[in-house]
């Protein structure tokens, strides 16, 4: 079955659809190779392609698509502003066997945004509503959107609501925060509703999915149609099994410390390149533990302690000191009990 078709039968079928967030130069090819080994993700996004004037498709990225190590479908993202390059782009990318092109208007990273690129977008509905209907028009395979909910508040929300029902989107995800907003806590779980409502699409939520607990809440609150989970699966690589087991009302997995410990082993020489420094390989690794350091019980101290290695055997020293224990690793906060009465030996 190609990418396209098991997209098709992912947007058919009652269970959520369960998505691997894009996050630059982290959910690259080795990640999700990973990712696939732990039950991972029913659909795979791509970093995202830069489209300028003189882009051409970073070739690492599409790696991704062309190597595809998943089994799953792939939809290839992409991030710019100028109508022609994003129509050229698209066209070479639908060439490839990915499941559908994504536009990405929601990075809030300031070198982004400050180019009106990514979340920057939001700023400009009429440039967005251009951009969307050229888009639809020259792809002949689904057409995606992740956006925010708006750049420094959500009052032109509804108007870009508008927009993305009028151009026959094939998926939409919401990530529940402005751009302005970053990762902050609070997510507008209610303003995810409001897309569900609106547009004629199947929507993913995004913001915060880090257990079974808040999975099942985000979908009870949203009625989204599936769940995009970035941080919260890098942090704890069982979690998209556990959704599906928690869906299913069945018991699941939770890891234990020196589970967790295996799982960042096998991160290190999974996302290790050819001809790796071993520094320059250290602070990559540091990347992930900046999401995966969260979730431990002494977050503080295991972050403050392995941003200030530079060697694998420290860097494995710090890790070994939290977690070689066999204690249960919820690897998100405040949801221990309810997450504990599922636990699965």
């Amino acid at each position: 079955m190609d990418s396209r078709t098991q997209f098709e039968a992912l947007l058919d079928r009652k269970a959520p659809i369960l998505a691997l967030a894009p996050m630059q130069d982290v959910t690259d090819l080795p990640f999700w190779r990973l990712m696939s080994r732990y039950g991972g993700a029913d659909v795979y996004f791509t970093e995202y392609f830069r489209v300028h004037s003189t882009s051409r498709l970073e070739k690492d990225i599409l790696r991704s698509v062309t190597e595809n190590p998943t089994g799953r479908p792939v939809i290839a993202q992409m991030i710019g502003n100028d109508v022609p390059s994003l129509v050229r782009s698209a066209q070479e990318l639908q060439q490839y066997p990915i499941a559908a092109v994504d536009l990405n208007l929601g990075c809030p990273a300031p070198v982004v945004y400050r180019k009106c690129a990514g979340g920057g977008l939001l700023r400009e509905p009429e440039r967005v509503d251009a951009i969307l209907g050229a888009l639809r028009d020259a792809l002949s395979i689904p057409f995606t959107v992740k956006t925010r909910i708006g750049f420094e508040s959500s009052e032109r929300y509804e108007e870009f609501l508008q927009i993305f029902a009028r151009h026959s989107l094939d998926l939409l995800t919401v990530h529940g925060r402005t751009v302005k907003e970053m990762y902050r806590p609070g997510v507008h779980y209610d303003l995810i509703a409001r897309a569900v409502e609106v547009v004629d699409c199947p929507v993913l939520a995004n913001g915060d999915i880090d257990s079974t607990i808040a999975a099942c809440r985000v979908l009870n609150q949203t009625g989204a149609r599936g769940l995009m989970i970035g941080r919260g699966a890098i942090r704890n690589p069982w979690l998209f099994e556990q959704i599906r087991r928690q869906v299913r009302s069945e018991p699941f997995f939770v890891p234990r410390g020196r589970d967790v410990l295996d799982y960042i082993h096998e991160l290190y020489h999974t996302v290790k390149m050819e001809n790796f420094l071993e520094n320059k390989h250290v602070q990559k690794m540091k990347k992930y533990m900046n999401f995966l350091g969260f979730g431990l019980d002494r977050a503080d101290l295991f972050l403050h302690q392995i941003r200030r290695v530079s060697t694998e055997v420290d860097f494995f020293r710090v890790c070994a000191d939290f977690l070689d224990h066999d204690d249960p690793m919820i690897l998100a906060s405040g949801e221990v009990e309810s997450v504990m009465s599922n636990f699965q030996q």
